[in-house]
């Protein structure tokens, strides 16, 4: 198939893009290098697949209009993966105006191009900080979605309306994939579990908000990856998918399970919840079982890891 991933030089989409271009797939990638972490990593993501004769590269912002018409004019793309967007929810609630035209007005962009150039078939990444504060574990996707607590979860929950009527309208088949924390080589250095593993490796203290006792969904890239691919292959219709490990671990725990991976003690420093934050998410993910084939097989123990060994690599190694 012809291809295009948006987003495609950040953590999931570089691994998207390399599983897919191996598959043989022509895959156009576009990126708009926000500042939002350092350009360099960005372009050091795309290294393994840069030499691939059906990978093409476009550095260009979802939110001009006018360069992904050109961009859809010259290509008939079979199907749009759109991971690009306005990531984190604390930085959300400092900037929402920004969050809002990526998150929104990039997908309607997107969106209106499938429109114009006859492009049938669209995943929208969406995440798990749609359900808010809620009560009911695991997450389902029949949850009601009426109070989620940052600029970024409710964004994300406009982005996946806005799809739907898009859908109603104009018959385009979407699947909205609720990512659940993704982690793995390549994640954001503002995430977690990329955060903890640097300081302790350097000798620094972790800052935790919070008790300890907030627990994440953490599952590891690979899986998702697998779950993205399967809905490339099945796509129908308009579904909302939770991609999700479906086992929540607490703070404290990630920290004892990181201290035993890197043979480090840590020092822990408490801080209150901060705005936006969220205390537990844990996917019901049966639906994606059921549609996706969806087997999630990386516990987080393996998944800690292989992050460790990465982090040596990339990192301590100095490359």
């Amino acid at each position: 198939m012809n291809i295009l991933v948006t987003g495609g030089a950040g953590f999931i989409g570089s691994h998207l893009v390399e599983r897919l271009v191996r598959e043989n797939h022509q895959i156009s990638v576009i990126d708009n290098f926000d500042p939002f972490y350092a350009r360099e990593i960005k372009q050091r993501n795309l290294n393994p697949v840069r030499h691939f004769k059906k990978f093409d590269f476009h550095e260009i912002d979802i939110l001009d209009r006018f360069a992904l018409e050109i961009l859809f004019g010259k290509n008939r793309f079979d199907i749009i993966v759109h991971l690009a967007a306005r990531a984190g929810v604390r930085p959300s609630i400092a900037d929402p105006h920004g969050y809002y035209r990526t998150n929104v007005e990039g997908t309607i962009n997107l969106l209106e191009c499938c429109r114009k150039f006859g492009v049938t078939r669209f995943i929208l990444a969406s995440t798990s900080s749609i359900y808010g504060n809620t009560n009911k574990v695991p997450f389902c996707e029949t949850d009601p979605v009426d109070k989620p607590v940052s600029p970024y979860g409710a964004s994300k929950k406009a982005a996946e309306l806005v799809c739907y009527t898009y859908h109603h309208l104009y018959k385009i088949n979407i699947h909205a994939l609720r990512f659940f924390t993704v982690y793995g080589p390549r994640q954001r250095p503002d995430l977690a579990i990329h955060k903890f593993f640097d300081l302790i490796l350097h000798n620094q203290p972790l800052f935790l908000y919070g008790d300890g006792s907030t627990s994440r969904d953490y599952t590891y890239i690979d899986d998702i990856i697998a779950g993205v691919m399967k809905s490339i292959e099945r796509i129908e219709g308009y579904e909302i998918i939770n991609l999700g490990n479906s086992r929540s671990i607490s703070l404290m725990d990630l920290v004892t399970l990181i201290e035993e991976v890197t043979g480090k003690k840590t020092e822990q420093e408490f801080f209150p919840m901060q705005p936006g934050d969220v205390i537990t998410t844990y996917a019901d993910i049966s639906k994606a079982q059921k549609m996706l084939d969806y087997k999630p097989g990386t516990r987080i123990e393996d998944g800690l890891k292989i992050f460790l060994e990465w982090y040596k690599q990339e990192k301590l190694t100095g490359r």
